[in-house]
C-alpha cells in the first residue's frame, strides 16, 4: 500500500442519548492515527446503523461498530485504531 492512501471512512448513524444520528466524535481517534501515518480520510456518512467502514480503493478493508472506537481522543490508545491502520497498510 502506498504511504499516502487515500481512506474513506463510511460511517452510519448511531444512538446516544435517546438521539439516533450521525456523529463523528468516535472516528476523531481514528481519522488522527490515519493522519499520523500519512493516509488522507474522506468522511462519508451511511445509512447503514452503527458500522464503521474503512475503503481502500473502493474495496472495505476494515470494519466495525462506530461503538467500539474510544470516543474523541488521539487513537494512540484505542485498540481498534491500531487494528484499523494496520488493515489499511496491508491493503493490496
Amino acid at each position: 500500500m502506498p504511504a499516502r492512501a487515500r481512506v474513506t471512512l463510511c460511517y452510519g448513524p448511531y444512538e446516544s442519548c435517546g438521539v439516533v444520528k450521525h456523529r463523528t466524535f468516535r472516528l476523531q481517534g481514528l481519522q488522527a492515527a490515519l493522519s499520523a501515518r500519512g493516509h488522507r480520510c474522506v468522511l462519508h456518512e451511511t445509512q447503514h446503523w452503527n458500522v464503521v467502514e474503512l475503503l481502500v480503493s473502493g474495496e472495505v478493508v476494515f470494519s466495525c461498530t462506530i461503538q467500539e472506537l474510544q470516543f474523541g481522543g488521539d487513537g494512540k490508545l484505542d485498540p481498534v485504531c491500531k487494528e484499523a491502520v494496520t488493515a489499511v497498510e496491508k491493503a493490496f
